[in-house]
């Protein structure tokens, strides 16, 4: 059996607790519960679980949407308009497939492919450390998250220094990436 039809209900419950964390975190740190870079975790560990990786990181993501604005819209006081939950679905049908799939090479492949999908899962902590430390002002929810695009594809890797350098490459690639997102959005 393909544990790819976990990834939709998983992706659900982490919306949820994405929602129900902003609320008990402290200061800045609540941020952290309604994090794209935990968020892609998911679909990277979907993705390295399934036979059909970019499927089933696409589930886990339109999953944390559905969970965090349904939750929202359910037991809060409403999601407000469609603009922000329209937002975030499209982009879980670009962060899906690409961290389904990084998680995926992670997992299968000896070369390349190895270190880069261990390097992508690391940049996305590192853009949004870089995202908290710069343009939200976030010292120490910028900070772990730089850390852990340092540790984890050291942790992960078994080529180590080649995906340290594919994190912090495109830590700031995908930063320029979610400026514009950003601009082009409003959110």
């Amino acid at each position: 059996m393909d544990r790819m039809i976990f990834s939709f209900p998983a992706g659900l419950l982490l919306g949820v607790l994405t929602n129900l964390g902003q609320g008990v975190l402290p200061g800045g740190f609540n941020s952290l519960a309604n994090s794209g870079a935990i968020w892609v975790v998911a679909a990277f560990v979907a993705g390295a679980r399934s036979r059909r990786p970019i499927l089933a990181g696409t589930l886990t993501q339109v999953g944390a949407v559905a969970g965090y604005y349904g939750y929202a819209e359910l037991f809060r006081d409403g999601m407000g308009d469609l603009h922000a939950p329209s937002v975030w679905l499209a982009l879980a049908f670009v962060a899906g497939p690409l961290f389904g799939t990084a998680g995926s090479r992670w997992r299968q492949d000896r070369g390349w492919r190895h270190w880069t999908g261990a390097g992508v899962l690391g940049a996305v902590f590192g853009m949004e450390g870089l995202w908290h430390l710069f343009v939200l002002g976030y010292r120490d929810t910028g900070i772990t998250a730089c850390a852990l695009a340092v540790v984890l594809p050291l942790l992960i890797s078994r080529n180590r220094w080649q995906a340290l350098a594919v994190s912090a490459a495109l830590s700031f690639v995908a930063l320029g990436c979610l400026l514009l997102i950003s601009h082009v959005t409003g959110l």
